[in-house]
């Protein structure tokens, strides 16, 4: 910019700003000038009025400066100073003679009034507000009870004219006209004026002994949650991830150890819901020390890995094998062989073992104290005979889903003696025991069964339930 001013190069530019340029208007001057009239026009609109009369009487001495200011005009030919005046009056011509245009010059000119601007009015507005403020501080609260009266009757003057007599006075009913005792459930008549009496009260469909209600509480927020569903979250422990991770590689284990009968019993269980029991792998719980062994599912086991079943427990003394459907003849001959001790068996589903096998293994376990089978259609009335006959000491008979169950099964069950068995289970035959012979057998001999469990015959149930009550009496 320095260097442009010293060349004395500009631009181009339009002939509206290189006429204001050679008037002497810049953007520089009109700045100035704006700063200049700003505070002059405050002080104007707060001195108001006063300000035009002091320079009335100051006559033509306050007129001298104008008086310069207007010869500049003349000379200059426009007037830069007063761009926001009005064009309205003329200025005198320059050839006239120099008295009159100074007669002109000296008389004094109307005093113009100027526009205020929004700020100034917005200040004069402002300053009212404060001296009416000042002035109503102190009678507010009177305002306050003239604008907002309280004009309303009280409850008891509304009610009746009077107010409410002592307790215990006497006063005579509004309605039946009847003296009573006032006491604190007394009630206004309505219409005033007088009071009632409880009769009447209440036969107006007002209870005067009515309790107010007690205001509603409002509950806390934690009181309107309800729990939908918990779920606790707890942590397997360890025993039933290493349960869980044997019986996923079950079939890289080469032996379960000295582990405890009850995890290789849930280690059973838990190769049971995925049916991962083979023969191969199942050689896991054999051992010639087992007492007692579980198959919750035995349906990969054949007939020859039921063979090693025996082979390889021979001292086992419970034995349960559930969907135990591949068991056949040749394979059971080696339970009634190869299994003395045998004191406890319980089969789901020996569907393919026929009634000789069946007497056969009655015949060769008379230590026999519980005889659990579940399925079997081929257990018939001569096997419940020969069960009955060499098995003495059962305690423990289940006969579940049997296709020939009939009442001649009962009456066998009968030879055992009153108080033989304690678990007895007869449920869900293929054709229901009369109730006569459930009663019979069951009233008589049923003294010390502790489980009785005969399907849907509800009726002989309860006739049984009976029998043993008046038996135990």
């Amino acid at each position: 910019m320095s260097r442009s001013r010293q060349n004395n190069i500009r631009g181009p530019t339009s002939a509206l700003t290189e006429f204001l340029r050679e008037s002497g208007i810049t953007p520089t001057t009109i700045a100035r000038r704006a700063a200049q009239q700003q505070p002059q026009q405050d002080e104007q609109a707060q001195a108001g009025p006063s300000t035009e009369t002091q320079q009335n009487e100051e006559g033509p001495s306050s007129s001298r400066p104008s008086r310069t200011a207007s010869r500049n005009r003349r000379t200059s030919g426009y007037g830069s100073d007063n761009l926001d005046e009005d064009d309205g009056e003329p200025e005198p011509e320059q050839d006239g003679d120099d008295e009159k245009a100074e007669e002109l010059e000296e008389s004094p000119a109307p005093a113009k009034k100027r526009k205020l601007t929004k700020a100034a009015e917005a200040k004069l507005k402002a300053q009212e507000k404060k001296k009416k403020g000042k002035g109503k501080k102190g009678s507010d609260d009177e305002d306050y009870e003239d604008d907002d009266p309280y004009t309303s009757l009280s409850k008891s003057m509304w009610s009746s004219g009077s107010s409410k007599p002592p307790v215990g006075s006497f006063e005579n009913c509004a309605r039946c006209e009847k003296q009573f005792t006032v006491t604190k459930y007394t009630m206004a008549a309505n219409p005033p004026p007088g009071w009632l009496c409880h009769v009447c009260a209440k036969a107006s469909g007002q209870d005067p002994f009515k309790k107010p209600a007690a205001p509603r509480k409002r509950k806390a927020p934690g009181d309107k949650r309800e729990v939908i569903h918990f779920v606790e979250n707890r942590l397997p422990s360890l025993v039933n991830m290493c349960i869980k991770i044997v019986t996923q590689y079950i079939d890289d284990v080469e032996s379960l150890g000295d582990i405890g009968a009850l995890n290789v019993e849930a280690i059973a269980k838990a190769m049971a819901k995925n049916r991962s029991l083979t023969p191969e792998n199942a050689r896991l719980f054999y051992n010639t020390t087992n007492t007692k062994l579980i198959f919750y599912d035995a349906t990969n086991l054949t007939s020859s890995a039921l063979e090693s079943l025996v082979y390889m427990n021979p001292n086992l003394t419970s034995l349960r094998l559930d969907f135990c459907g591949q068991l056949d003849d040749k394979s059971f001959k080696l339970f009634i062989t190869s299994l003395p001790a045998l004191q406890r068996i319980e089969l789901l589903g020996p569907f393919l073992v026929r009634s000789p096998s069946w007497k056969a293994f009655a015949r060769a376990h008379p230590n026999l104290e519980g005889f659990l089978i579940n399925q079997s259609p081929r257990f018939d009335l001569e096997c419940m005979h020969a069960l009955v006959t060499y098995c003495r000491g059962l305690k423990a008979l289940r006969l579940r889903e049997i296709g020939r169950m009939s009442d001649a099964f009962l009456e066998e069950i009968g030879d055992l003696g009153p108080e033989a068995l304690t678990y007895l289970d007869l449920s869900c035959p293929s054709e229901s025991c009369s109730d006569t012979a459930m009663i019979t057998r069951e009233g008589c001999d049923g003294k010390g069964r502790r489980c009785l469990m005969s399907g849907d015959d509800f009726a002989a149930r309860e006739e049984v339930e009976n029998c043993q009550m008046e038996a135990k009496k």
